[in-house]
């Protein structure tokens, strides 16, 4: 019964992968389900597997020498982590930790796998190497709005992706939560959502920001 679920999760979220892949996917491969705030990796952690995400929403944080999290980027159903694929590969321990954002499925992989599917199966090369171009090409912009913008201007875009990625203007995040992704305080967050509620922006609720622009 579980092969049958995993091999109609690769179908649905994973359709370019082929029919061989998905085949052997199907038997090596393990669902692991995790709730809201559960986290699938931690920082130091050693990477047993990969994981592809069939269901639900992952959330990329990098920490910080003062123990701070900094937020990097979300992983949908589709997606893999391309750094899990790095540390399972090399056989290295996490430089990052991941936290289900809302009750999440994986399909966990494990690294043994990996140079075989590297080698023998084209579709997985390609979704590696697409995998590692998108993530870095979003990890780019990240860094040019760490480098060159103010916080006004980050808060702004850290929305507006949040916008776009979660595909909806309601955004259940707290001041706490956005302070903790952009690295800054509760206080500096607040004023500046203030200061976007004036301008039309957003529209401040109790639980949740609704997103304008």
């Amino acid at each position: 019964m579980s092969n049958t679920i995993i091999k109609q999760h690769l179908l649905s979220s994973f359709p370019q992968f082929e029919p061989a892949l998905i085949d052997k996917l199907t038997e090596e491969a393990t669902l692991k389900d995790f709730n809201a705030g559960d986290l699938l990796m931690n920082t130091g952690q050693n990477m047993r597997f990969t994981m592809l995400v069939v269901k639900g929403l992952v959330k990329l944080y990098r920490e910080g020498a003062d123990g701070g999290d900094f937020f990097m980027y979300y992983i949908q159903p589709g997606n893999a982590c391309a750094l899990s694929m790095i540390c399972s590969t090399k056989q290295e321990t996490s430089e990052v930790k991941a936290m289900a954002v809302d009750q999440t499925t994986v399909l966990a992989i494990p690294t043994s796998m990996m140079d075989e599917l590297m080698k023998s199966y084209k579709t997985w090369y390609y979704f590696v190497l697409e995998t590692y171009r998108e993530r870095f090409e979003e990890l780019l912009v990240v860094i040019d709005h760490i480098s060159f913008k103010a916080m006004d201007e980050r808060l702004e875009f850290y929305l507006e992706k949040q916008h776009q990625d979660l595909g909806t203007r309601k955004l259940m995040l707290t001041h706490a939560e956005i302070a903790k992704d952009l690295n800054s305080s509760r206080e500096v967050i607040s004023r500046l959502l203030k200061k976007m509620e004036q301008q039309q922006k957003v529209i401040l609720h109790r639980s949740y920001i609704e997103y304008l622009k």
